[in-house]
């Protein structure tokens, strides 16, 4: 029988109710014992490592996770990573670049509902986590509702509804209908995995809106040595007179600052090159461009290279490398 690790960090799932609301309060050997099917299926050892609402994950619960399932990635088969749905997409992303080419599966999973209420989601979401993880089944998995979605691929896109998560510009990895998998992709893994333990979370974003104020970029970059600037349709910026992003970007570049443009447009990514409010900042100020990226996998794989290396050249080159198949629409970089 395979071995599982289950890590608990709170969210949703393991929620009761207080005076304030929502809170998480269970553990992963109460949550365990309310699937007792899971044993049918795994050897299953628990660790609790944080018991928060997911708004309250950092960078650090991260490498938390991470360096937890690197200490014990030789004595298990498979991962089981119990979290809330809010910033689920976010450590899903920073796991995919954390634990690069695992070829064991490590699957996020949580809930819509906690676990001892009424139509609950957490028993199905549960019992279809633990499937996975014995699974042949690669890397970093979100499972959820009946499908498999690759870490750097996921987003919260309801906030109540049961399909909490979709796949955005890529396929899920498979489904589960009536207790059996239907495998359609296999993640590209290595014989062992590549871990790594270093973050930089001084990463900003900022939203573009009509009439944005340079002077909000500006205070990011200032305080961030990255900046995503999420824009509209295929990409741009203003470039009327004395919009003063040009400027902005351009000093912040020559300071050493790396900025990445994408689109608030949930799919099929940026192209800057399509208009002119967006083919100078990449021809003349050589912008990088996330094109069919998440904006949560762009920011977890920033604070991975930064992490890394400072040098713009490698930050370049790492960021426009596809990992995990988080990149497929890529027209540069050379």
């Amino acid at each position: 029988m395979k071995k599982v690790l289950m890590l608990g960090t709170g969210g949703t799932i393991a929620s009761g109710m207080t005076e304030s609301g929502l809170t998480p309060i269970m553990t992963t050997e109460q949550l365990l014992d309310n699937v007792p099917e899971v044993t049918d299926l795994c050897d299953v050892t628990c660790k609790q490592l944080f018991c928060l609402d997911s708004t309250n994950i950092t960078p650090e619960h991260w490498l938390t996770i991470a360096n937890t399932i690197r200490e014990n990635y030789s004595k298990y088969d498979g991962f089981v990573v119990v979290h809330g749905t809010d910033t689920m997409a976010y450590t899903a992303a920073a796991l995919s670049y954390l634990i690069q080419y695992s070829p064991k599966p490590i699957v996020l999973t949580g809930a819509q509902k906690p676990i001892l209420f009424e139509n609950t989601d957490s028993k199905t979401n549960l019992v279809d986590a633990f499937r996975v993880a014995v699974s042949d089944l690669c890397g970093v998995m979100i499972v959820f509702n009946g499908r498999v979605i690759l870490g750097t691929r996921a987003r919260k896109t309801h906030t109540t509804s049961l399909q909490a998560f979709s796949s955005i510009n890529y396929p899920s990895l498979a489904v589960l209908q009536n207790g059996f998998l239907m495998e359609y992709i296999r993640p590209t893994s290595l014989p062992a995995p590549i871990f790594y333990s270093k973050l930089d979370p001084r990463v900003g974003l900022m939203k573009m809106i009509p009439g944005a104020d340079c002077d909000q970029l500006s205070y990011l970059l200032e305080r961030n040595d990255a900046v995503i600037v999420e824009s509209y349709g295929v990409g741009g910026l203003p470039s009327y007179q004395g919009s003063g992003f040009f400027d902005a970007i351009r000093s912040a570049i020559e300071r050493g600052k790396t900025i990445v443009m994408t689109t608030q447009v949930q799919n099929e990514g940026s192209n800057l090159a399509v208009y002119d409010v967006g083919f100078h900042l990449k021809n003349d100020l050589h912008l990088l461009e996330a094109y069919d990226m998440t904006t949560e996998a762009a920011l977890a794989k920033l604070m991975w290279i930064l992490g890394q290396t400072s040098d713009p050249a490698e930050v370049r080159r790492l960021f426009c490398t596809p990992i995990s198949h988080d990149l497929l629409y890529l027209k540069e970089e050379a």
